[in-house]
């Protein structure tokens, strides 16, 4: 399933797909391939955190043969959120216009990024979402789903969020909302960040469109996701959803 030739993005500048990655030799090559096939004018940031695999070594040599291929060396695994804040700050000075988030493990398809960058059209962030009609997950076991549905409900509500999947992390965001919500204060690293660009995206008056996506449990590798992950996220957001309420009884709301 690969964009259909008569789309184009060349109308939304250049784009740039990040995917940050640790200990991913099994799915760095097979990952890059797919998004250099699905939309091939787009270009990819490898951001890899010093992987004691050498997954960072075969991006390397993808980047050699592609000039659409990038790779950010970093020093070691600092957490999700902040490769991609890195990524951000990467692609906005090498002048690209969209900046999506797309994990390296296959989880999100490349072949449904031509729905996260048609919808871009009439959005600043896009989010490829599991919980909308036509969205779903492959392969996840009951309790996860559960948890995972229910993390996002919750979020939803304690932040009063209009977003069905607030948790997803496939997504694309133009460079002028990433400007604009105040991306040099996020300090979230982890499960949270996703929750907590979303929300600064929305209070900060983008507008925010979701997209249907079929999420596809990993295949290959370990996944880094966890029980306790989550619940230290949803602590997070409860807590922001508190201070959030306080500030508005007080009129001492301010911008986060």
């Amino acid at each position: 399933m690969t964009a259909p030739q008569e789309h184009s993005f060349a109308d939304l500048g250049k784009v740039l797909v990040i995917i940050p990655t640790y200990n991913e030799a099994e799915n760095v090559e097979r990952i890059v391939s797919r998004v250099r096939t699905a939309v091939p004018e787009v270009h990819v940031l490898v951001a890899d955190d010093n992987s004691p695999d050498g997954t960072g070594e075969m991006a390397d040599k993808i980047a050699a043969q592609d000039g659409n291929v990038h790779v950010m060396h970093r020093k070691g695994k600092e957490g999700l959120g902040a490769a991609y804040l890195a990524g951000f700050r990467w692609g906005i000075d090498n002048g690209y216009d969209v900046l999506v988030e797309m994990d390296a493990d296959g989880s999100h398809q490349p072949e449904e990024l031509y729905r996260l960058l048609t919808g871009l059209r009439g959005a600043d962030l896009v989010l490829g979402s599991r919980w909308v009609p036509g969205g779903k997950v492959v392969n996840w076991p009951k309790s996860r789903l559960i948890l995972s549905r229910g993390g996002s409900t919750y979020s939803r509500l304690m932040l009063g969020v209009p977003i069905k999947d607030v948790t997803g992390g496939y997504r694309a965001f133009r460079k002028e909302t990433l400007l604009g919500l105040g991306m040099d204060e996020v300090a979230s690293a982890g499960y949270c960040f996703q929750v907590d660009l979303a929300w600064r995206t929305v209070k900060s008056g983008f507008k925010v469109a979701e997209v249907p996506i079929t999420f596809v449990e990993r295949e290959h590798g370990a996944s880094k996701m966890s029980r306790n992950i989550v619940f230290e996220a949803l602590w997070r957001v409860t807590v922001w959803g508190a201070q959030s309420r306080v500030a508005k009884l007080t009129g001492k709301g301010k911008k986060k």
